[in-house]
This record gives structure tokens, sequence and C-alpha cells, in this order.
């Protein structure tokens, strides 16, 4: 009997717009003789399944099922497609956990810690993982341009610290410009990092849980043609995104080695991409992202294709192993 399948995507953030992307192609690719597939949009003002004549059905929140013509579906297994909150924060993780669905992502705490990037790295700092020195500011602190200066040099990157990657980020080269990029930072959250600039080999790096282990995918090369790996490098085609990465048979293994550990570590599951800089020879991590895009363009789906992964089989293999947790 075929499971019915949930393919939640849209979300909170501003990185919606991608996340309906990315939740359609898994719609488009997985085998419809394998599962009964739902496009299910998860906005703060509705929770809906979408037809394929875009005719929407709201979902019972108590349960996550959708009544159609008088029929109630209820669904085997959730793949999570959301870029941001409330997809990739822990929150929807918590609900389907609570409500005993399988999902493809993590694990609620793992995706809370992940989405909080001032966590995550302070949780594996203890293990030795290499990273940018940092500076935290949370909304009505003071802002002291000379200790951040002083902590990070110049330049240095202001983020915001619960946001997808490309949003809320500046880099700044001189003192009177960061109180402007500490208020850009707030309209995305109400938590702020602030990094020093890292001149470096830039890589983003794949790992997955598949057929039952931890795989490390053909990391990806970061060529922007823009200041840093922002919005419009990522999504607007302004990067060159190399993959197989260029690097030295010594600095590939490096990386490897600390994002398969980094992933161990962690105790993750499903799918991982997290962005490294070298510096001095060391992969030093900057961040990672547990629902990654998974248009045919986006960065992990590339470094499965070089795997010899196909997109079928890399949302199918997400599917099987949900249902193994």
């Amino acid at each position: 009997m075929k499971k019915n399948i949930a393919i939640i995507m849209g979300g909170y953030s501003s990185e919606f717009k991608i996340s309906l992307k990315s939740g359609n192609v898994v719609y488009e690719t997985l085998d419809k003789l394998l599962y009964n597939t739902y496009r299910i949009h998860i906005f703060k003002d509705k929770w809906v399944y979408v037809d394929d004549n875009n005719t929407e059905f709201d979902i019972d929140k108590h349960d996550f099922s959708v009544t159609i013509a008088s029929k109630k579906i209820v669904f085997d297994c959730v793949f999570n497609a959301i870029h941001g909150s409330p997809g990739e924060d822990g929150y929807m993780q918590s609900y389907f956990e609570l409500l005993q669905i399988p999902h493809t992502s993590c694990s609620m705490y793992n995706a809370a810690l992940s989405f909080n990037k001032r966590d995550l790295l302070s949780t594996l700092k203890p293990y030795g993982i290499k990273m940018a020195k940092s500076y935290y500011l949370n909304l009505g602190d003071v802002i002291n341009e000379d200790a951040i200066i002083a902590k990070v040099g110049l330049p240095c990157f202001v983020k915001a610290n619960k946001a997808g990657s490309s949003f809320g980020i500046s880099k700044v080269s001189k003192k009177e410009d960061i109180q402007q990029a500490v208020t850009f930072a707030f309209k995305e959250d109400n938590e702020i990092i602030i990094e020093e600039f890292l001149d470096g080999t830039e890589v983003s790096i794949g790992v997955i849980t598949y057929q039952g282990e931890t795989k490390v995918l053909p990391i990806t090369e970061i060529v922007s043609e823009n200041d840093f790996f922002d919005y419009e490098a990522k999504y607007l085609g302004k990067s060159q995104e190399i993959t197989p990465a260029r690097l030295s048979k010594d600095l590939e293994n490096k990386a490897n080695e600390v994002a398969k550990r980094v992933y161990d570590i962690l105790k993750m599951t499903g799918f991982s991409r997290s962005e490294y800089i070298f510096k001095n020879g060391e992969p030093h991590l900057i961040e990672m992202n547990t629902v990654p895009g998974l248009t045919k363009e986006s960065i992990l789906p590339q470094q499965a294709a070089a795997a010899g992964i196909s997109l079928k089989k890399l949302f199918e293999n997400a599917i099987e192993e949900a249902f193994k947790k």
C-alpha cells in the first residue's frame, strides 16, 4: 500500500519563496507509483493542502490531517522543505514528534541548536572545531564599536543570529558603518553575531544520513561575484559553485573529516549543509543548515549528483531514513 507523504513548504521567514521552489521540486521528483504526495503550504495565516488545481484544503492542526470529499487523509511521513522558521528551528520537528509522525529532518533539539549560530558554535568549540572570533549583541544592548573592533577586527561580518544565511548579513569595513549593519541585522532577529573576516577559500559541505550511514558529499567551492556569498550570489546566479572544489587532497581530507565529525558530534540525522572558510590551511566552521535548498540548482543536490545520487534517490532515501527513526 502506498504511503501518504506530506511535503511541507513555505514558512514564516524571508526564505519562504525559496522553500516553495524546493518543495515543488520534491513533489515533482518523488515517484507517484511509490507514494501519494501532498503539497502542504505552511504560513502564519494558514496551513493548507494545495492540489494540482491550486485548490486549498485546510489542515487540521490537531492531528495534521486533511479532509477531501468527506475522506480524512492522514500522513505516514512528512518531507520537510521549509527553510528558516518554523521548519528549520525545531518548531515543526517538535510538533511532528509529539504527533509521532516520522519526518525527514533532524530532531527538534538539533534543529533548534543548529539554527542558532551562537549556540551551535558554542557547543562545538569545546570539541576543538575551529571557528571565527565572534562578538554577541542582543536587541537593546549598548553598541560599543571599539569593543567590537577590539574583539573581531575590521572588516567583519554582522549577522542575524537566527535567520537564513543570506538574510540580515553585512560586511563592514569601517567603524562608522557598524551601527547601520546592526540595525539591518535586527530586522531579521533580536540576536546578532559579529564575526571576524576570514580571508580564504569558502566551501560548502553536505553531510547526510544515506543508507544508514553518515555520508560526506563532494565539496563545493564558493566563488562569489559579490563581496561575500549573499542572497544575490546564492540565488540570483552571482557566484560560481564549483563541485568538486579545487582543493588539494590534504585540504579536502581535512574538510571531510571535520564535516563528518561535526555531524556525528551533534548526532545529526537527515540533510545538512555547512559552510567553512579555510584559514591557515584549516577549515573554520561558519554555520550549518539542516533544511538546505533542494532545487536542481541548489548546492546539496549538485553535490549528491557528483556522488552519483540522483534527486529521486536522494529524496527517497530521506523518507526511508525517516521511517527508521
